[in-house]
């Protein structure tokens, strides 16, 4: 099984609009693209149609036991934990709410583990309020990935932002398109 790059993005409030804006113009990418945004079940089939209709690749809901393709959007579906199975197979799992969320971003990102050769692993933190990802993200550093967070000026709410930022674990902080524009960049010519 290939391994594909993985960029991990965790947001909450303010999310469909700084989605739109880091989606819009960003090109296909050599990449399994996650999102998990903390919504109520119901709403996630409309964001994920939302999203589909700005993004150059398809954007879904994520399935149990489907496997990561690259070039594709995955959004967590609310009421599960998302989680990855040797950075290839989505598991969501019902249980306990984490973070006081369902889905939890530290969840998703703690279930990646180190990637195999040269694939790449970027974690995102864009706006939304308390502090969950904080430990997903240096999670993902640790295993020697890249790290965003939406800076404060561009962020509805500067809560799950700041909290990943204050971990120092964050390799770049700005607004969602210079976000969109480096991820592109760091992921071309990758994974071909």
């Amino acid at each position: 099984m290939i391994h594909p790059n993985i960029v991990m993005i965790g947001v909450s409030t303010g999310g469909p609009i700084a989605l739109r804006k880091l989606f819009s113009d960003l090109p296909p990418l050599n990449a399994a693209v996650i999102i998990v945004l903390h919504i109520p079940q119901g709403m996630d089939f409309r964001i994920a149609k939302g999203l589909d209709a700005v993004s150059s690749m398809p954007v879904t809901l994520a399935e149990d036991g489907e496997y990561l393709r690259e070039r594709h959007v995955y959004l967590a579906p609310g009421g599960f934990h998302l989680m990855l199975e040797g950075n290839s197979r989505i598991i969501l799992q019902e249980g306990p709410r984490i973070n006081f969320v369902q889905p939890s971003v530290d969840v998703a990102m703690k279930s990646v583990i180190k990637p195999l050769k040269n694939a790449k692993i970027i974690g995102v933190i864009l706006t939304g309020m308390g502090k969950d990802g904080a430990s997903g993200i240096e999670h993902i550093k640790a295993l020697g990935g890249i790290t965003f967070a939406q800076d404060k000026e561009s962020s509805a709410i500067y809560g799950m932002p700041k909290a990943a930022a204050d971990t120092g674990a964050v390799d770049f902080e700005c607004a969602p398109h210079k976000i969109r524009k480096k991820i592109a960049e760091l992921l071309e010519g990758s994974g071909k």
